[in-house]
């Protein structure tokens, strides 16, 4: 469900948008104008804001006009106008002109006094995120305003979190460590529970250590000076102390695979406000019901489609007007199409649950090149949302190859029949490939989130891999770790099936067009992009488990 003023996701249920505030069923404005000594006023009336006696809040301030600005609810939403002040009104910073709809989260400048405007929320609910930009300190008080302090104290016997931060708290849903802490300048994420978000508010370089020690106690007991200082240890190893250096590996000389190896990111400016300029003029449409139910036909259309062009021989892997070297062309272009609307789809679907992509761009591993958006702000979402973001690209994937395998069952025999054909096989590729469980790709993060077990594919392939060599598995994994193991080597022989089938069907027509080498080194690396994930995590622990029976059958025979 869309909100009908910005058009972003809104839970099913909800009374209000999450994102802007304004009311889903009608009932009125959830945003309260909140003044600078903490008074809250529901935005449910029109509210005058002046210098004069006769306004809803005066100001007394020489650079408020008598009648300044008016607070204005209307069909479920609240604006903001001037007055007719000779000082103007401004909300973020710009200059107010007519109306301006107020969203969660801004602030108004009136005169010299500033005033927000936020929507109250329950303690089961998410809260908004906390940001504060490098360069100041934010001081997060239990009760009242939030306020800026530019001339912190140093660290010392005063902890104080350093600039550089969000930190945002999640719905009651998400279990005991419903708070994420984000570092602006690493890009890592902390999660922590609310009495660790408590410590952290104390930490605002105004208390000397000796205090914090004894207010940790008195609000937690005997063991608050120990959450205390795992809080100062964790934070200082990620450098969020100011005044310490987070923990830093030693450098080291990387060998010459590990440097052919190494990711390299070539990042483009401006590709997070081109997909938030994409989303509001016209993007948003996707996510609709009719939109989602066409694009869910379209995919079952499109597997039909495939599988019938593929059991009927309409269409021949890698080759175009019986050119092999056409062919793969038209699949290499339709690999790049494919990954261009992946990545928007993930950039699109952060857009609709109103987060923004910080960077996009290429990522080369090895000569490999791939697309990637920075969709990690997701962590400041709910578990749904966040598995519905890595969800979006693969879906993106089976979507477009639904599109070109029904244009390909369409068409007549012919050179555009072939030519959407391999555009259908490269988006069904990209989309098998994005689902691997090995990998640490879109199906991984879909699982890990599902499941709430990070660091699942580690434990799981540890397991999987000594109960393939037959050796004892210390202790006991907990159930989930097991299934995933099972459902890891499900999906390994459905590639490689989808691989056999490929080949098996082809090879007669590929081989009658190009010299077997030629085909072989084609189908080699079909196999190799399916094929070694496979062998890394299954054929390994086979093979250790042939070899040792073989040498105790062996010692049995001496």
């Amino acid at each position: 469900m869309l909100c009908r003023r910005c058009h972003r996701q809104v839970p099913r249920g909800a009374l209000f948008c999450s994102t802007c505030g304004s009311a889903i069923a009608g009932v009125g404005s959830a945003l309260e104008l909140v003044l600078a000594d903490g008074t809250r006023l529901a935005l449910a009336d029109p509210i005058s804001v002046g210098r004069a006696p006769d306004n809803s809040v005066q100001l007394d301030e020489r650079t408020v006009s008598r009648h300044h600005a008016r607070f204005i609810p209307d069909d479920g939403a609240a604006f903001v106008e001037d007055a007719g002040s000779s000082h103007g009104t401004f909300v973020d910073g710009k200059k107010v002109e007519g109306r301006r709809r107020l969203q969660d989260g801004m602030s108004i400048q009136i005169g010299d006094v500033e005033v927000r405007v936020e929507r109250r929320r329950g303690e089961s609910e998410a809260g908004k995120t906390i940001i504060l930009r490098p360069g100041a300190s934010l001081v997060v008080p239990a009760i009242g305003s939030s306020t800026l302090d530019t001339g912190a104290r140093p660290v010392g016997m005063r902890p104080r979190v350093r600039s550089g931060w969000a930190l945002k708290r999640l719905d009651a849903a998400e279990g005991v460590d419903r708070w994420v802490l984000k570092d602006l300048h690493g890009g890592t994420f902390m999660r922590m529970g609310a009495q660790e978000a408590e410590l952290f508010e104390l930490l605002d370089g105004t208390r000397a250590l000796p205090e914090l020690i004894s207010e940790t106690e008195r609000r937690f007991g005997p063991i608050g000076a120990g959450r205390l200082a795992r809080m100062l240890a964790d934070l200082g190893e990620k450098g969020l102390l100011a005044g310490v250096q987070g923990r830093q590996e030693a450098p080291r000389t990387l060998t010459r695979r590990e440097r052919l190896f190494q990711p390299k990111d070539y990042t483009f400016s401006g590709m997070g406000p081109w997909l938030e300029r994409l989303y509001s003029r016209g993007g948003f449409v996707l996510f609709t019901q009719p939109a989602l139910a066409a694009l869910g036909f379209v995919t079952l259309a499109g597997l039909f489609s495939f599988g019938y062009l593929v059991l009927g021989r309409y269409g021949t892997p890698f080759v175009v007007a019986n050119k092999i070297g056409f062919g793969g062309l038209v699949f290499l272009i339709g690999r790049f199409v494919v990954v261009a609307f992946h990545e928007t789809a993930h950039g699109l679907t952060a857009a609709s649950f109103g987060r923004k992509v910080s960077r996009a761009g290429i990522k080369r591993v090895f000569i490999f090149p791939f697309a990637f958006v920075d969709v990690s702000d997701a962590w400041f979402e709910p578990r749904r949302r966040r598995i519905a973001i890595s969800a979006a690209g693969p879906a993106s994937d089976f979507i477009v190859a639904g599109v070109f395998a029904i244009v390909s069952a369409l068409l007549s025999a012919g050179t555009v029949r072939d030519i959407f054909f391999q555009l259908a096989l490269a988006a069904y590729v990209g989309g098998f490939f994005n689902l691997n469980p090995f990998l640490d790709r879109d199906g991984y993060q879909i699982i890990v989130d599902w499941l709430k077990q990070p660091g699942l594919r580690q434990r799981s392939k540890a397991y999987v891999a000594r109960r393939l060599a037959g050796k004892a598995v210390p202790g006991e994994e907990p159930k989930v770790v097991r299934l995933y193991g099972v459902a890891v080597l499900i999906w390994s022989f459905i590639a490689v099936g989808f691989v056999v089938l490929m080949t098996t069907r082809y090879y007669n027509r590929l081989t009658a067009l190009a010299p077997a080498k030629v085909v072989w080194g084609v189908f080699g690396a079909f196999y190799l992009l399916m094929f070694v994930p496979v062998i890394l995590v299954v054929a390994r622990p086979l093979a250790q488990r042939w070899r040792s029976k073989s040498g105790e059958a062996g010692d049995g025979g001496a």
